[in-house]
C-alpha cells in the first residue's frame, strides 16, 4: 500500500496488523524510539486541527523522526494561488511521508497522483477521515477485546460527520454489527451510506430521534458535534447545535460496560460531568490516535520491527 485515502484502502487483515503494532508500541515503547531516525513527516494542514495534526507530529517524534509543515493554508503558498498538487509535489522533495488535511473532498487523492512519497488523508471535507477511524477501532478493540458482535449507536450530526461515515464503513466489514442512528431529521445518515454499505450488506440498523429509548441496547455510543463549518446557513446551525446533550441522567439505563466515544472537539454535546464516568473513552481515543498513527507511519514507510 502506497497511500491511505480511505479506510477501505485497508483490508481487515491490515487493520488487525496495525492494531497489533499499536498495542506493541504501547507495551514496548523503547523498541520504537529510534526506528524512524532521519525520516521526515510533512504535515500539510489546509484546515485547522489540534488532535490530528499534533498526534501525527507526536507520533513521528516518538519514532525518532522529525516534522516539517504548516498548520493553516494562510501560512503556505496556497494563499498566493498555488495549486494543492503543486504544493504537495514540492513538499515531497523535502519529506519521506506526508499527512494532509484539506476542506475539499478528494484533494488528498488528487495530490497523491503527483508525488512519489506516501500521503495520508488526515481528513478531506465531509468525505473521509481514515486515521480517526483507525484510532476509533483501536479504542473499541482495547475496550471490548473485539471488533465484532456489538450494537453501535451514532448520535448527532450523521449527515456531515466524516468520522461517522468512515467508522460505519470499517465496522461493517466485521460480523454481527448492528447500528442505531440517532439524529434530527435534518442530519440523518446519507442515503448513499445506507445504500452502498448497510443495505448492500444486509446490515441491521434503526433510525430514530430518541436517544433514551435505545440507550439500554448499546455497546458503543459514538457522540458527535453539530459542525458549524459544514453549514451554509447560520440559523440552521444554531437551531440544531443542541439537539442532543449526553448527561449522567441519560446514562442511567445504559449498560455498565458501555463505551462512550467522541472524535472531538466537543462543544456541549457531552456534559463535563460524564468525563469522570468510567465508561467515557473519548480522551482514550486521543491517546490511541497517536499510537495507531505511529503504526501507520511504519506500515507506509515499509519499516519492519
Amino acid at each position: 500500500m502506497k497511500h491511505l485515502m480511505d479506510i477501505t484502502d485497508l483490508t481487515t487483515s491490515q487493520i488487525d496488523d496495525l492494531i497489533n503494532t499499536a498495542n506493541d508500541i504501547i507495551v514496548n515503547p523503547e523498541k520504537y524510539q529510534d526506528i524512524c531516525k532521519r525520516k521526515k513527516l510533512a504535515t500539510l494542514f489546509f484546515e485547522p486541527s489540534t488532535r490530528t495534526r499534533l498526534s501525527f507530529e507526536a507520533a513521528m517524534v516518538e519514532l525518532g523522526g522529525s516534522v516539517i509543515g504548516f498548520s493553516t493554508s494562510d501560512s503556505s503558498s496556497s494563499s498566493k494561488g498555488e495549486s494543492v498538487t503543486d504544493t504537495v509535489q514540492t513538499v515531497s522533495f523535502y519529506a519521506d511521508i506526508i499527512a494532509m488535511r484539506h476542506p475539499k473532498e478528494g484533494a488528498p487523492l488528487a495530490a497523491s497522483r503527483r508525488t512519489t512519497v506516501p500521503i495520508i488523508n488526515a481528513g478531506d471535507g465531509g468525505h473521509s477521515h481514515p486515521t480517526q477511524t483507525l484510532a476509533d477501532l483501536l479504542t473499541i478493540h482495547r475496550e471490548k477485546g473485539r471488533l465484532s458482535n456489538m450494537t453501535v449507536g451514532f448520535c448527532g450530526d450523521l449527515k456531515f460527520g466524516r468520522t461517522v461515515h468512515s467508522l460505519i464503513n470499517a465496522l461493517s466489514r466485521y460480523d454481527g454489527i448492528e447500528y442505531v442512528f440517532i439524529s434530527p431529521k435534518e442530519l440523518v445518515i446519507p442515503d448513499y451510506v445506507k445504500a452502498n454499505i448497510l443495505d448492500k450488506n444486509n446490515i441491521k440498523y434503526i433510525e430514530t430521534n430518541k436517544m433514551d429509548e435505545y440507550m439500554p441496547s448499546l455497546d458503543i455510543l459514538y457522540m458527535t458535534r453539530v459542525q458549524r463549518e459544514r453549514f451554509f446557513n447560520e440559523a440552521d446551525y444554531i437551531r440544531l447545535k443542541d439537539s442532543y446533550i449526553l448527561t449522567i441522567d441519560k446514562l442511567a439505563k445504559a449498560k455498565k460496560d458501555l463505551s462512550i466515544m467522541h472524535p472531538l472537539p466537543r462543544v456541549n454535546e457531552i456534559s463535563v460531568k460524564v468525563d469522570d464516568d468510567p465508561r467515557a473513552c473519548y480522551f482514550k481515543q486521543v491517546q490511541n490516535g497517536k499510537y495507531i498513527r505511529m503504526a501507520l507511519i511504519l506500515m507506509l514507510l515499509d519499516i519492519l520491527v
